[in-house]
């Protein structure tokens, strides 16, 4: 291990990523956290990041102090060359990103659908395009990446880009390929007729790359053509190539063999801890928790609830939308308001149903339920800091952050027992007083509200537990010092499997 670890600190690698999302730019998920925080982790150890992501209608040049990198640049997608833009920002620390400007495909508000929660139907042209542009930046930048690093279907055609249009280009042509998958469940599937656009070749669509009942499926189409593939957390891993799990993925990652696994996700504690979370009233630590309870104060005040340091408050945040479980949370919420005394405090939005629910609490339960339909980043920062227990009862969850957040906030969570939830929290030990939070093993409105009542009743029963919960929890360390290094292990092997595949006969 020592000498892998030298290893690592001698080799300096190139690395291209290129992601539909990034912190602070735009974001919908935790995909944007990780491709926010990783390549400024990878040039802390001497590796050049370049990251490419579109520039949507929200990111404004100015604000953003972009400057123009590429005053125009073409693409070739099959038979049409398309022409676009490309801004740059020198983030200061070894990490430059370029921003695709092409107003017919990212000059819209959504990211990836209307505010209907409509795709937009040419999804996979937008897409397709940003994974082929991104490797174009490449070279008309003259950058040449050792690694290629891409993420989730938006930008998983690249993986097959390389192998087929760039397979002898002097600047690509070296470059493996990494995909990382952070939702399974979300493919890029779309109809047929948009390939000849992609300019990948009917030789790809077949049932073990582009095609899923013959329709496009992007993300398959990348784990066929990856060096190597990886998921966010080993129990993720795990579930997802299960003969039931992976949505429809699982033989598709079983063949990657060795070459798929899961690297669970870091925290960037310059940004989610309390000793210097900027964005709450007090800072705390686990040896001083009197600014724990000033936050709880604060987030009592802000969502009109009775100001009570006695009573526990449990919280969530999150997207409304079926994988979250908060069709299981609102019935046992309300349960547990009618039955406990307890507060609760929610912030996201999603599914108009849930909307309605959520939103209504606060006139059924004055003083008691608090709701903020939509995001606020500083808001979620308070309710990190100020609750004391997280709620998060997603049917499957690949990675999760906000658990992580509120181990090191002491904000014990609640979690369903599956993938990076069950790598990441240790189920309360009532004998002992061990563990971070609670864990419930079956997706139901039952199980989910039983545990809301255990951890109630060690929050009133069993004060010296949850302290001694919560001590452990904040000393949690889910940094990404691991997690960087298991990725630059991941681009060794993936550099070593792309010279295997360039050693084969053709």
């Amino acid at each position: 291990m020592a000498a892998q670890s030298r290893k690592q600190q001698q080799t300096r690698y190139n690395i291209l990523m290129i992601s539909s999302e990034m912190v602070p730019f735009a974001k919908t998920g935790g995909l944007a956290d990780v491709v926010g925080s990783l390549p400024h982790e990878l040039a802390r150890l001497g590796h050049d990041v370049r990251v490419v992501i579109p520039r949507y209608y929200a990111i404004d040049p100015g604000r953003y102090s972009l400057e123009v990198a590429l005053g125009s640049m073409g693409v070739w997608m099959g038979e049409t060359l398309e022409w676009c833009m490309v801004y740059s920002r020198d983030m200061g620390d070894g990490v430059t990103v370029y921003f695709i400007e092409h107003n017919g495909f990212f000059g819209r508000d959504g990211l990836y659908h209307d505010a209907a929660m409509n795709d937009y139907l040419d999804n996979p042209r937008r897409f397709g395009f940003l994974s082929r542009a991104g490797l174009q930046v490449a070279v008309d930048t003259g950058f040449a990446p050792d690694i290629v690093h891409v993420h989730d279907w938006q930008s998983a055609a690249a993986a097959a880009y390389l192998k087929t249009w760039f397979w002898d280009n002097p600047i690509l042509g070296k470059a493996a390929s990494v995909l990382t998958i952070h939702n399974a469940a979300y493919q890029g599937i779309y109809p047929k007729h948009h390939f000849d656009y992609l300019g990948l070749g009917w030789n790809t669509f077949h049932a073990d790359a582009f095609e899923t009942f013959d329709h496009i499926n992007l993300l398959k189409g990348g784990i066929w053509f990856a060096d190597l593939v990886n998921t966010v957390s080993p129990g993720y891993a795990r579930e997802i190539t299960t003969p039931h799990g992976g949505f429809g993925l699982a033989p598709y990652l079983s063949n990657k063999g060795n070459s798929f696994y899961g690297i669970l996700n870091g925290v960037d504690y310059s940004d989610w801890s309390p000793e210097n979370d900027r964005q709450i009233p007090a800072r705390f630590s686990a040896s001083d928790l009197s600014g724990k309870l000033q936050c709880k104060e604060a987030l009592q005040k802000h969502f009109g609830l009775e100001v009570n340091p006695r009573v526990p408050l449990f919280a969530a945040i999150g997207r409304f939308v079926d994988q979250k479980g908060y069709h299981l949370l609102a019935p046992a919420i309300e349960r547990a308001l009618n039955e406990m005394n307890i507060q609760f405090v929610i912030l996201g939005s999603g599914d108009p149903w849930l909307q309605d629910i959520f939103g209504s609490m606060p006139g059924r339960y004055p003083g008691r339920a608090g709701s903020h339909i939509g995001y606020n980043v500083a808001l979620s920062h308070l309710i990190e800091a100020g609750a004391d227990f997280f709620v998060m009862p997603s049917l499957y969850e690949p990675c999760g952050l906000n658990q992580l957040y509120s181990l090191r906030y002491g904000t014990l969570p609640i979690v369903h027992a599956t993938g990076g939830l069950d790598d990441t929290v240790e189920n309360y030990n009532e004998a002992s007083g061990d563990g971070t939070g609670f864990k419930f093993w079956h997706p139901t409105v039952d199980s989910l509200y039983y545990t809301i009542g255990w951890a109630n009743s060690t929050w009133w029963d069993r004060p010296g537990h949850m302290a001694r919960m919560i001590t452990t929890a904040m000393s949690q360390d889910y940094s990404w010092d691991r997690s960087t290094a298991e990725y630059i292990a991941a681009y060794e092997k993936a550099i070593a499997n792309k010279r295997a595949y360039d050693s084969w006969p053709r």
